[in-house]
């Protein structure tokens, strides 16, 4: 099979990552969609995050091992910013976990209902929006070219390919 076939890294992170984000505006509400899709689809997001974490696995352990040498600031900025939003989002997913009132006891798994974790719960998903959106804005040029070459470019091809199929019927007419 030719390389073509296969989807470019890149690619395959728009993927990953636009339904991850689909998946968060479908759980930043629980009230919207139910106490149980919140939690099923939360667990879920899991792994998406793992998965998004070895799609750019390569980077995390570039910057790692140069963090405390030269490094363009944008780079020391997002690999922080990183951090906090996986300590943020390992803070969301344990409390959830802690006051599951669905998922978790669906398994058999009793725990202690305790104010502290949902308050925390609550201020960490609060603080993930907003580290979400500096995060997105940091990738913003990735994000807007990416669409552009894998999305855009790939949907104004076909109507550029029909018209001129239908120039060459006409030619030939």
């Amino acid at each position: 099979m030719s390389k073509s076939k296969f989807l470019s890294q890149n690619a395959i992170k728009l993927l990953v990552d636009t339904l991850a984000f689909i998946g968060f505006l479908i759980v930043i509400d629980p009230r919207s969609t139910g106490i149980a899709i919140h939690e099923w689809l939360s667990l879920a997001g899991i792994g998406a995050i793992i998965i998004h974490l070895l799609l750019n696995w390569n980077w995390i352990v570039e910057i790692t091992h140069r963090f405390f040498k030269k490094i363009a600031g944008r780079s020391r900025l997002s690999y922080i910013l990183n951090i906090a939003l996986f300590i943020d989002m390992t803070l969301i997913m344990f409390t959830g976990i802690m006051i599951s009132q669905v998922a978790i006891p669906s398994l058999g798994i009793t725990l202690p209902q305790s104010f502290t974790w949902r308050t925390l719960h609550s201020t960490t998903a609060d603080l993930f929006i907003l580290l979400l959106g500096l995060h997105l804005a940091l990738h913003w040029s990735w994000l807007v070219n990416t669409i552009k070459r894998y999305v855009l470019q790939p949907i104004s091809g076909l109507f550029i390919e029909k018209r001129v199929v239908a120039n060459q019927r006409e030619v030939k007419a």
